[in-house]
């Protein structure tokens, strides 16, 4: 499979890491399988998460296909990018095709990158897990991996403002041992699971975090139950209600 796309979108990306000089952590790139199939299942608390998520498997020199919705694939500029670089577009009205395609590509060998909690969490810890992670690792026999990303909601996220350019940021990047999903009776036990592993990885990489907030203006990215001003989970969900009657009106 002709790669023309990916590999310099990945030295741009590698090359805006080192101009701001992001202090990047990866740890359990070799749960990676270096061939065959597997789901890369992250949490989601910024925009750029699809960026190092997909580095945390670049030791492996393995290349995710991530699930991503069907609006991103119709922008001018970011679909002929996504499109390129092969990912999987996910169009709501006609979810079974989007599920299909990702279970093609994993029977194919191909890695795919799924954010089972389907929209950025505002409260910065795992909301539920929709299943379709879980499903399509248990159709296509493959491995489920949990991956948990910190310090790229600093960067960009859901209700605050992008600061793209900030230097020095530490960003963390935990990939967990593999899931078999043939271990498990069916989808949601599986789920279950999943859910249990990524939110011990994601509080581990919030307590091990080198940097703390500067003062109370900067406590928005740390969560309320480590002394940050973060929105609780039960807030967050409020927040989201909101914004969907907003763009329903």
């Amino acid at each position: 499979m002709s790669e023309l796309v990916y590999p310099p979108v990945i030295a741009a990306a590698k090359t805006m890491f080192r101009v701001l000089d992001l202090r990047l952590t990866v740890e359990g790139s070799d749960h990676v399988p270096p061939t065959g199939g597997a789901v890369l299942a992250s949490n989601h608390v910024s925009y750029l998460d699809f960026i190092f998520c997909g580095y945390g498997a670049h030791e492996s020199r393995r290349l995710v296909r991530f699930m991503a919705k069907h609006e991103v694939f119709a922008h001018k500029v970011s679909g002929p990018l996504m499109r390129g670089m092969k990912h999987i577009p996910v169009n709501r009205a006609a979810g079974a095709g989007s599920y299909n395609a990702a279970v093609e590509a994993l029977r194919r060998g191909e890695v795919v990158g799924v954010f089972p909690e389907a929209t950025i969490s505002r409260s910065f810890l795992v909301k539920e897990l929709k299943n379709g992670a879980a499903r399509m690792a248990q159709e296509a026999g493959v491995p489920l991996l949990p991956v948990a990303l910190w310090g790229t909601q600093r960067l960009w996220t859901k209700g605050r403002p992008r600061t793209l350019t900030r230097r020095h940021t530490p960003i963390t990047i935990l990939i967990g041992e593999p899931i078999d999903p043939a271990a498990y009776p069916d989808a949601s036990a599986l789920t279950v699971e999943l859910k249990s592993r990524l939110s011990a990885l994601v509080d581990r990489a919030q307590r091990e975090y080198p940097d703390a907030p500067a003062g109370a203006d900067d406590s928005w990215w740390q969560p309320v139950h480590l002394g940050g001003s973060a929105p609780t989970l039960a807030e967050a969900a409020e927040l989201d209600r909101r914004g969907r009657r907003a763009s329903a009106s």
